[in-house]
């Protein structure tokens, strides 16, 4: 019976693993996709000098909570089309050098910034409510 059982939650942990992969990790996100860019220095240093604000995403395809904070972000633009954030993803596996000079401990790392100075930091939040307020006390352009 205890064989049973594990294999059962093998098999369970396995669909959802597959669920995940296999979900695109840009699903339901339009909203969000007019927002964001593939992170680069000069994308970046260029936001610094214009003093915009700044949404870094530190991310991963294969991660479920970038996923669920996506999803949060999609319904945040779509509640607030005249939102002035920039989202600039920094591809966790990929781009090792930026994930250290933003400290992000993981993947699913938030950091916002209004030009140079940072004024919120997050790590595998993903409550709608949490992230909503922080971006609306900063983001000029929320409805």
């Amino acid at each position: 019976m205890k064989i049973i059982t594990t294999v059962v939650i093998a098999a369970i942990a396995l669909a959802a693993a597959a669920f995940f992969l296999l979900t695109p990790a840009n699903a339901s996100t339009e909203h969000l996709a007019k927002h964001k860019e593939a992170f680069t220095e000069e994308l970046f240093r260029q936001a610094q000098a214009d003093n915009r604000l700044i949404l870094i995403d530190v991310y991963a395809p294969w991660c479920p909570t970038c996923r669920r904070q996506h999803t949060v972000l999609n319904d945040y633009f779509a509640q607030n089309p005249n939102s002035d954030i920039l989202v600039l993803q920094v591809d966790f596996d990929s781009q090792k050098d930026w994930v250290t000079y933003f400290k992000a401990p993981r993947q699913s790392t938030l950091a916002l910034y209004r030009g140079e100075e940072q004024l919120w930091f997050s790590v595998a939040q993903t409550r709608e409510r949490t992230i909503f307020a922080e971006l609306k006390q900063h983001d000029q352009g929320a409805d």
